[in-house]
């Protein structure tokens, strides 16, 4: 404890005269003198385990990360649980064995995770949640949650279909493309959407399914709705991936996206943006994944025993078909 006491000082020291700046597996460039450092002269290591590759977004987010500790002087050392749990839980434990500072990780699944992180905590590293929460009561076992409010996104989705729809006599009927079954994401997206549009009895959502945030269970659950539901009027999908996949189903099946049946999704990468140019898409809720830089800093903070807030969140905005053009350039992923 001593040591680990000396150790979190001397950090703290060299963060006092240093920039909080945040990307790469490859850890500082060669040559370079600006690492993070950790104590006695030993640079930080994260240890990250992503959820996977399952989208553009999840894609972006983990580039966003590499670079942002390569330019931070942050050893990364990097895992993809290809969206299963217990990939994620491995690699946690791996990251444990190889004594990292600091352990980051966006978790698959709400649930199931606190033998694991009680292990990170009896080994005295200490952990920080990336774009997805955990339902753990105790919140001790992980220093802070950086990432959107999923809610909130859901909310953004419904109070734009309500207001486009308020003339509307109805019934508007809904169909929901949920993400991955238990992450919090698609729980709260479907909480937050859900909550706006229950107080207008005209909304019915007719189906809802999980299409697990990819492009292809999007396009293969979209083809079910429509052969099942005889009437749909919006399409509800928790991410660009699935809505876009969706796309093509309503596309094949001689429907026209966008005016035969309104989109909604959650995201915002740049094909969802061509795709609201092309009148396909309705509105984007934005999410960012561009989580590196903030990461690095929290990963610096918490390894020199720095307080941090419970919980960081990203800046986010709504984009209907109007805004789209002129968001376009601007969209990095």
């Amino acid at each position: 404890m001593a040591r680990r006491a000396a150790l979190a000082l001397t950090a703290a020291a060299l963060l006092a005269s240093s920039s909080l700046t945040a990307c790469s597996t490859e850890g500082p460039a060669a040559g370079s003198s600006s690492g993070a450092k950790a104590g006695s002269g030993k640079t930080i290591t994260l240890g990250f385990a992503q959820v996977g590759a399952e989208s553009g977004w999840r894609t972006a987010n983990t580039k966003s990360v590499q670079e942002a500790a390569k330019k931070a002087g942050i050893t990364l050392k990097f895992s993809d649980a290809q969206q299963k749990q217990e990939n994620q839980i491995k690699a946690i434990r791996t990251f444990i064995q190889q004594k990292v500072d600091v352990i980051a990780f966006s978790p698959v699944v709400e649930s199931g995770w606190d033998p694991v992180l009680k292990e990170a905590k009896d080994a005295g590293i200490p952990v920080i949640l990336t774009d997805r929460a955990v339902d753990s009561k105790d919140t001790s076992l992980y220093k802070t949650f950086l990432g959107s409010d999923f809610v909130k996104e859901g909310k953004s989705a419904g109070e734009w279909l309500t207001s486009a729809y308020a003339n509307e006599q109805g019934p508007v009927n809904i169909v929901e493309l949920q993400g991955t079954t238990g992450s919090a994401p698609a729980n709260d997206r479907k909480a937050g959407f859900a909550d706006v549009i229950r107080a207008d009895g005209k909304f019915k959502i007719v189906a809802s399914q999980s299409g697990d945030f990819t492009r292809a269970k999007g396009k293969e659950v979209m083809q079910a709705f429509l052969k099942s539901q005889k009437d749909i009027d919006v399409l509800y999908a928790h991410n660009d991936d699935m809505a876009l996949g969706a796309i093509q189903a309503i596309e094949e099946s001689g429907k026209k996206p966008g005016t035969d049946i309104k989109v909604i999704s959650v995201d915002g990468i740049k094909d969802a943006f061509v795709a609201m140019t092309e009148g396909k898409i309705n509105v984007v809720v934005e999410c960012n994944p561009l989580l590196g830089d903030q990461l690095m800093e929290l990963t610096k903070k918490v390894a020199a025993g720095e307080s941090v807030p419970p919980r960081v969140e990203t800046q986010e905005g709504v984009f209907p078909q109007d805004k789209a053009a002129a968001a376009l350039p601007s969209r990095n992923y």
